[in-house]
């Protein structure tokens, strides 16, 4: 997939949202095209995604069809999006997919099986304790799984390294990239529910 076409899913979605045709939070994701369009070129069919409540990107670079994708999010399920026929699992909880990802990737080594785990998070859910626990493990054991750190500089709106310093940095199974976001955390520019005004600018 192109990076215009990631860029124009996730307008089509956002104009969607701002039509109040999506109810339930939502996650865009933006600026982090080209890292993710590499990334993916090393990930083949018979591999797991365990991903983040922003997700969209992960699922078209896995080959989740549009329109199932599209009518997943419109049943105001976007932060949970999960489909096995192309093994992708994601959680709405910061850091909470990232066990299940080891545990995945234990199962396929115990089994032996030609597959491969690619836990991807944020710089924040990369400084919890459940990050580093889970990246520990998987590294002593030799698990096949890496980590993807999608590095925007912030905790949600707090610039990361003023909250938790030093961070975390590449290795054999640990990658880790910078990009600038061009949506807010949460919902578009244009949100009509954020705090009942029509409209109100995000933070970037």
């Amino acid at each position: 997939m192109e990076k215009q076409e990631l860029i124009n899913f996730e307008r089509a979605i956002a104009d969607s949202f701002n039509k109040k045709e999506i109810s339930s939070p939502i996650h865009f994701s933006g600026g982090n095209e080209d890292q993710l369009i590499g990334i993916f070129q090393e990930i083949r069919p018979q591999d797991w995604i365990f991903t983040t409540y922003r997700n969209h990107y992960h699922a078209l670079l896995k080959g989740v069809p549009k329109d199932w994708l599209v009518e997943w999010i419109k049943n105001n399920r976007s932060i949970h999006l999960m489909n096995s026929d192309y093994r992708i699992v994601s959680s709405a909880i910061v850091a909470g997919h990232l066990p299940q990802a080891v545990g995945m990737a234990l199962a396929i080594q115990r089994k032996g099986l030609d597959e491969k785990v690619w836990a991807f998070c944020g710089d924040m859910a990369a400084e919890t304790g459940t990050f580093h626990e889970c990246y520990k493990y998987a590294t002593r054991q030799g698990l096949p799984i890496t980590f993807v750190v999608e590095d925007n500089g912030v905790s949600t709106n707090t610039p990361t390294q003023e909250t938790w310093g030093k961070r975390c940095s590449g290795s054999s199974n640990l990658i880790r990239f910078n990009y600038s976001r061009t949506f807010p955390h949460y919902g578009t520019v244009e949100n009509p529910w954020n705090r009942g005004e029509e409209k109100k600018a995000g933070a970037f």
